[in-house]
């Protein structure tokens, strides 16, 4: 397999250059779990769109830090789900979980540190064995009326590092989540980096970062109505008014940290658990990207996605809060999925 070193370049110097860094303040954060194992760290200075813009997508110390990017979390006691979202995110008994300590990255994992993990082993995705995958595109009324789930295509030639397509690239987008990627090749990732996937109540416990209140299953949005999230705004799936101000993905980072320091929570791309799906089946009108994949292809298990994407809209999806949980086949690679790695304490 050729090796992608061209899709680095000069990331790995950028990323002391490209963000500005800061020391992590533990009187700024809002919870108990934010510990002081973050005191003095310097972490990328992330946030807003001109942060998240200069990004390299390389945390600070990439490789020569064990931890780089991440922030370490107590462990704690939480409520796993939410009664005001979908049937099967009711917590189950009184939902009371309790979580060990844990690093986490601060934001998805990003397609200049897949490269990088590319680069040093010749990983090969399942999207590039399997062919194809799926990619969102939005819809004429004619495909709207000719088939269901019209915005999903199976996608001969789209990869992480084929994003749209043969003839795509990653130019210009290093520092957005990498995607189309299966939960194997997330796995594979931390592991090269000796760290592991979240279980669903560590995600959980990251997102909610420490609050439990009615705000958390609303639309993501500042005092002013402004939305502090990539998620859908408009009729979807034909009109996005892009009140957040980005079509698509966006960069990491572009919008203020939860108060675990924790960037994209909600938004932007779902991201992989390490859980099989065991909650009741609901319909719903997420629409489930297996139906558009090739007639004959092996269906795989389903496994927890959180977070919701910037598909999620208020007449669609409705899954851009902490609690929301989605099923996916573990095998099936998709353009709004993506992944954040942990390292649990011992």
């Amino acid at each position: 397999m050729r090796i992608r070193t061209w899709l680095i370049g000069g990331a790995g110097i950028a990323a002391g250059l490209a963000a500005a860094a800061f020391t992590v303040s533990l009187a700024a954060t809002g919870g108990s779990a934010f510990d002081e194992q973050n005191r003095s760290r310097v972490l990328a200075a992330l946030g807003n769109e001109q942060q998240c813009e200069a990004y390299s997508g390389l945390p600070l110390h990439w490789r020569s830090d064990a931890q780089a990017g991440m922030v370490h979390l107590r462990g704690g006691e939480f409520i796993l789900g939410s009664q005001a979202g979908y049937e099967d995110e009711r917590p189950a008994g009184d939902g009371k979980t309790k979580v060990r300590g844990f690093w986490i990255d601060q934001t998805d994992v990003t397609n200049a540190q897949f490269s990088a993990f590319v680069a040093a082993t010749g990983y090969v995705t399942d999207a590039e064995k399997q062919g194809g995958g799926a990619v969102f595109h939005k819809p004429t009324l004619e495909e709207l009326n000719a088939r269901p789930l019209a915005w999903w295509t199976w996608l001969d030639g789209a990869s992480w590092w084929h994003p749209a397509g043969p003839g795509s690239n990653l130019n210009g987008i290093l520092n957005q989540p990498v995607t189309l990627v299966t939960q194997a090749d997330a796995l594979a990732y931390a592991r090269w980096l000796g760290r592991d996937l979240p279980s669903e109540a560590e995600w959980e416990y990251a997102g909610k970062a420490g609050h439990d209140g009615a705000e958390l299953d609303t639309a993501p949005r500042d005092a002013r109505g402004k939305p502090t999230a990539n998620y859908w705004q408009g009729v979807f799936p034909l009109l996005n008014t892009n009140e957040d101000g980005h079509i698509g993905l966006s960069p990491v980072g572009c919008y203020a940290a939860n108060d675990f320091k924790l960037y994209d929570m909600v938004g932007n791309a779902w991201e992989w658990t390490k859980d099989i799906y065991n909650g009741p089946h609901q319909p719903h009108s997420n629409g489930d990207t297996a139906a558009i994949a090739p007639v004959g292809r092996k269906h795989d298990r389903l496994t927890v996605i959180k977070g919701g994407s910037f598909l999620c809209a208020q007449d669609y999806c409705v899954r851009y809060r902490a609690s929301s949980r989605e099923q996916q086949e573990a095998d099936l690679p998709a353009s709004h999925i993506g992944f954040r790695t942990v390292l649990r304490d011992s």
